[in-house]
């Protein structure tokens, strides 16, 4: 997530939750940037985001229609947020979403814990690491 300077494009999001001001462009506590474990390669696609779903208001869906893929797998924070709103969506746009369980946390346990389990009862697949990294092209 990022926002352009002044958080114009933050909307309603912003004004509810302003702790997101620290992903503004240049904040100096640099909260939206990568950690090195996670900075994208050369050649690989990053989409800026806004609000809760990673679908919402970008080019994801378009994207992953354009290179024939089916299913997605959901990490990230948070887990009541983001997380569910990034699968749900997923599921919205006929794709077949999984979320890592052990990639994902929330303000509170119970909270991470309570959406796991409506996410997997409704619109998504909830796996562990393991299962996800086995399920991919380029799993070790």
């Amino acid at each position: 997530m990022e926002y352009t300077p002044g958080l114009a494009d933050g909307g309603v999001f912003v004004r509810k939750v302003p702790a997101l001001g620290v992903l503004e462009a240049g904040h100096p506590d640099g909260l939206g940037e990568f950690v090195a474990p996670l900075r994208p390669q050369a050649g690989e696609v990053v989409v800026v985001k806004q609000y809760a779903s990673a679908f919402f208001g970008t080019s994801v869906a378009a994207t992953l229609v354009a290179n024939g893929v089916d299913s997605v797998f959901v990490a990230g924070v948070s887990t009541s947020g983001c997380v569910r709103a990034s699968a749900t969506d997923a599921m919205q746009h006929g794709f077949i979403p999984k979320v890592v369980a052990d990639a994902c946390g929330d303000r509170n346990p119970a909270v991470h814990d309570a959406n796991l389990f409506d996410l997997d009862a409704k619109y998504a697949d909830v796996i562990d690491l393991d299962t996800a990294c086995a399920r991919m092209a380029f799993a070790d």
